[in-house]
């Protein structure tokens, strides 16, 4: 029986090219998935152009998924929820959206009784971890193929393989960025932007552009640490992350430049533009500052770090994964409330306020004036107990470190 594979599509030159590769370097039959996580396709392009190019390949058949409204729900949301930065600066634009599809690869591979999936990525980045240990985890007994590892083509090479078997590719032998984009953001790298000393081009950036003439006011509603309205209007939250790209990007905000870690041992110089991440994001910490135990929110800033480690590193379907989404989602109970956002050219956000009917700041503890509440005849013993080791220490072994220098 000829092996069948399920491959994740995009209609782009890579993974077009596979689609006949494999079909004549292995005898296998492919089943060409597209799964739509907010990407926009290039201009003059529709699925059903795109459907044509996967069946001129080879393709035994052609299919899209709509998963916009489950990427931002199940996927967006928990980031969210847990203010997911790698390294402190980069929210998983494509690391979110991976495990999405490979969730559907493995759906179409069990509907079309396929042996294998595959992908379209080379050995140097991120995105084979992502779609291959997560395939493991979903399905053990599926194969994963990998064909651009092992083809050995360059771009122009891969233009002349799509010229000779008639597969009808616009794409150039000169290719000056790479991009990956869905609803999260867009990623952006190679070309001018490999120089880690030259400053990123403006040219790639869509969603940043400045096009707003005056700043930009609005009001972030949230339930539960889920995002629900902007400016008292609910919306379904692909439609809100859609909306505030718009708005805050409009600005010039959302733009990220930084040199990453790769999993692969690589440092690489990327450049992202995420306007509606980083607002929800930063939205969303000022609302836990209000409403958190210190405790809770000093411990929850720790696991964060590794909950994005973890998601970058193609770990989304993993044991300590869930266990941290069970902590994550246990203090998001009480994060309900609304925070004031201000955004001003060139790309700069300010929180302008926050409240919560869960909140823990008290006015009558906090103020200095005279509606204070505060007790502060208590501070006199808690500050002596709590000093009261450090003293012991200093009298007994500590007096040659409180000599001042030069005495």
């Amino acid at each position: 029986m000829t092996k069948r594979v399920v491959l994740a599509y995009s209609g782009g030159l890579d993974t077009s090219v596979a689609v006949r590769w494999m079909i004549q370097e292995w005898g296998v039959e492919v089943v060409c998935v597209l799964v739509n996580v907010g990407q926009d396709i290039d201009s003059g392009e529709s699925f059903d152009s795109i459907r044509e190019r996967a069946l001129a390949a080879g393709a035994l058949d052609f299919v899209v998924v709509d998963a916009r409204a489950e990427m931002a729900e199940e996927f967006c949301a928990r980031a969210i929820a847990a203010n997911a930065r790698y390294e402190g600066k980069y929210p998983l634009v494509s690391a979110l959206s991976r495990p999405v599809i490979v969730r559907h690869l493995v759906a179409q591979a069990r509907k079309f009784n396929a042996q294998a999936v595959a992908h379209g990525c080379t050995g140097k980045g991120n995105d084979q971890v992502r779609f291959e240990v997560g395939t493991h985890a979903l399905a053990p007994d599926l194969e994963v193929l990998a064909p651009a590892r092992n083809w050995g083509m360059t771009r122009a090479d891969s233009v002349d393989y799509a010229q000779k078997w008639d597969i009808p590719i616009g794409a150039t032998k000169e290719k000056i960025y790479s991009i990956d984009e869905n609803l999260w953001g867009r990623a952006i790298e190679c070309g001018a932007i490999e120089d880690p000393w030259a400053e990123a081009p403006d040219e790639p950036y869509t969603l940043t552009r400045i096009t707003a003439t005056d700043p930009v006011e609005l009001t972030l509603s949230f339930d539960r640490g889920v995002p629900t309205e902007i400016d008292g209007v609910a919306m379904e939250l692909a439609d809100l992350i859609a909306t505030l790209n718009v708005r805050a990007g409009s600005t010039g905000f959302g733009r990220i430049d930084m040199v990453e870690n790769r999993r692969v041992g690589i440092k690489s110089r990327e450049v992202y533009e995420c306007p509606a991440a980083l607002a929800l994001i930063g939205a969303h910490l000022e609302l836990e500052d209000m409403v958190l135990e210190r405790d809770v929110r000093h411990e929850k800033a720790r696991l964060e770090t590794r909950w994005a480690e973890l998601v970058y590193d193609g770990m989304w379907f993993s044991p300590l994964k869930e266990a941290l989404d069970a902590f994550v989602d246990e203090t998001q109970r009480h994060v309900t409330g609304d925070v004031r956002l201000r955004f001003d050219a060139p790309g700069l956000m300010r929180v302008l306020g926050r409240r919560s009917p869960k909140a823990l700041y008290d006015y009558g503890l906090a103020t200095y004036d005279a509606a204070d509440t505060f007790r502060h005849s208590d501070s006199e013993g808690f500050v002596r107990i709590y000093g009261l080791g450090v003293k012991t220490w200093a009298q007994r072994q500590g007096a040659k470190n409180s000599t001042p220098p030069g005495s």
